[in-house]
């Protein structure tokens, strides 16, 4: 028993020693300024993707489709482009996307295929692409009214 007690005791004096700086004190303003100005300074110099357009509707599809579309874009940024990687939310949407860096000024393309296989009815689809954006995504959709085989066939 006399052990907690002793324990307990040497906690709670530790405890009042350590709470004695307030942390705060150490920031020195002048670090926080130039952190600002470096982080405006790295944004306004950052790639900006920008697309012609960001959603595609393929309209009414038969089950078992396979179709396709590209989304263009353009690298309106300071520096280059780099998408390290394009994910569809489900494996019957696959995109192809350029491996390379995309220079300022430059456009590119997004080719997107999705297999309606299985997929009957509404049909709403994402692709995630991982690139060196102030937001390091970017989200496109496609979808799809895809009319279902028929139970005879």
């Amino acid at each position: 028993m006399k052990k907690y007690i002793y324990i307990t005791l040497v906690c709670f004096g530790l405890g009042l020693i350590s709470c004695k700086n307030d942390p705060t004190e150490k920031i020195k303003k002048d670090n926080v300024e130039l952190a600002k100005k470096r982080d405006q300074e790295i944004k306004e110099g950052s790639a900006i993707i920008s697309f012609e357009k960001s959603e595609h509707d393929f309209g009414t599809i038969n089950e078992g489709d396979i179709v396709e579309t590209i989304f263009a874009f353009t690298n309106v940024g300071k520096s280059e482009l780099i998408i390290t990687s394009a994910k569809g939310s489900c494996g019957c949407t696959v995109p192809q996307w350029p491996k390379e860096p995309i220079m300022p000024g430059e456009s590119a393309e997004i080719k997107v295929k999705f297999n309606s296989s299985g997929k009957p009815n509404l049909q709403q689809k994402q692709v995630t692409l991982v690139t060196n954006t102030e937001s390091g995504k970017e989200i496109l959709t496609i979808k799809a009214q895809v009319t279902p085989k028929s139970k005879n066939s």
